[in-house]
């Protein structure tokens, strides 16, 4: 299991950052934090987030820590290693929570000093709100926790990676290349989201709240969206995307067809498919 004797830093103190910092501190690690905004850190402060943290001068936290995690965005994560990466100390090994990987990973490996090692992970739980406060709402259990190593990455660095998940109570984890990372987050993840702002965008849904049922409110639950990470997100992995909302389009027009024709089969046959495939997620949920 992770050493607790080690040191360690959260870069960036939102919503899965905070996870990170109250899930670690609960277990007993010393955890210092950096954060832009006064009001969030001190909120991690006066919670027990994190035993230190600031927003400027934090160069000693840097060079202290054993290791890091990153809870920034992907340009601000490489911007911010641009400036500071070269204060991390030998020997730490560092991660991530970014949901895309391509165009990323690739560059702060290459920008590592000698004998610092990123070991990249995504996990998969995020939530309509954002920010530390909300951070206690996550929760990691039933969520999945994805590591995504290279060929630069030793066998100690991934161990490291799935002990973290452990310890931060994920109960699967698995690894991807980070070409299947991002392949598959664009259709369970991005997808779902761009169908979801597309429903509250197709319409003016300003009366609907007063009629709808659930169906509505569970498929566009996921529309309350933080623009500037998601927009960051889509353009990082868009070719996938793009794929992915072709396929969709290509389903849709299938059943669009089938409605043209008077085809109940084939509706059926649909329903018959999508109901088999969800069972397979009530199954291992159960």
């Amino acid at each position: 299991m992770l050493d607790k004797t080690k040191r360690y830093l959260i870069v960036g103190l939102g919503l899965l950052g905070g996870k990170y910092a109250l899930e670690l501190s609960k277990a007993g690690f010393h955890v210092d934090g950096i954060n832009r905004s006064e009001g969030h850190l001190q909120y991690a402060l006066d919670h027990g987030y994190i035993e230190t943290g600031k927003t400027h001068d934090f160069e000693d936290l840097v060079s202290q820590a054993d290791h890091i995690i990153f809870g920034l965005y992907p340009t601000a994560l490489i911007d911010w290693f641009k400036t500071y990466g070269h204060l991390i100390k030998s020997g730490c090994i560092f991660t991530d929570v970014s949901g895309v990987k391509t165009g990323l990973v690739e560059p702060v490996q290459a920008m590592c000093p000698e004998g610092v090692e990123f070991i990249a992970s995504h996990p998969m739980a995020g939530r309509e709100t954002s920010s530390v406060e909300h951070a206690a709402e996550v929760s990691f259990a039933p969520a999945n926790f994805i590591i995504t190593p290279t060929e630069k990455n030793t066998p100690e660095a991934v161990q490291w990676a799935k002990e973290l998940a452990e310890v931060l109570g994920f109960r699967h984890i698995c690894t991807l290349t980070v070409q299947e990372h991002d392949k598959m987050i664009g259709y369970v993840s991005q997808l779902c989201h761009a169908i979801a702002v597309s429903l509250m965008c197709a319409n003016d849904n300003s009366s609907l709240c007063e009629y709808t049922g659930d169906s509505f409110r569970d498929l566009t639950r996921i529309a309350r969206i933080n623009e500037k990470m998601w927009a960051e997100l889509f353009l990082w992995n868009k070719e996938n995307l793009i794929a992915e909302i072709d396929q969709f389009d290509s389903a849709l027009d299938q059943l669009r067809d089938a409605l043209v024709a008077d085809d109940r089969d084939k509706l059926e046959e649909m329903f018959r498919l999508s109901t088999q495939r969800r069972a397979a997620f009530d199954k291992k949920d159960s």
